[in-house]
């Protein structure tokens, strides 16, 4: 049986070929990794919407809770010693004449 020699042109056009394979079967893999890493990122990204969203909502909650017109009220009498406004301090302007 006679081995048959390969050439220095041949040698390299195999190991060529091997890189290049190599090369894109990495990029394939990098390719797979990234988008799974993105998948996550996202996931993610929008579990933290809707933790946000909720946190919105309770704090509309809070506010609207803080701005009823009993409670604005109980302060203004109570801590900032407001009283209603006597009829002498009342002033009525006439749009009309304005106009």
């Amino acid at each position: 049986m006679v081995r048959k020699k390969f050439g220095k042109k041949e040698i390299f056009i195999g190991i060529a070929c091997t890189l290049f394979a190599l090369l894109m079967l990495s990029l394939y893999v990098w390719h797979q990794t990234e988008s799974v890493s993105l998948g996550y990122d996202s996931a993610e990204l929008e579990y933290r919407v809707i933790q946000l969203e909720k946190e919105v909502e309770k704090l509309e909650t809070v506010k609207s809770s803080l701005l009823t017109l009993d409670r604005v009220e109980n302060i203004a009498r109570d801590k900032l010693k407001l009283s209603e406004p006597e009829e002498e301090q009342i002033v009525y302007e006439d749009i009309e004449k304005e106009r």
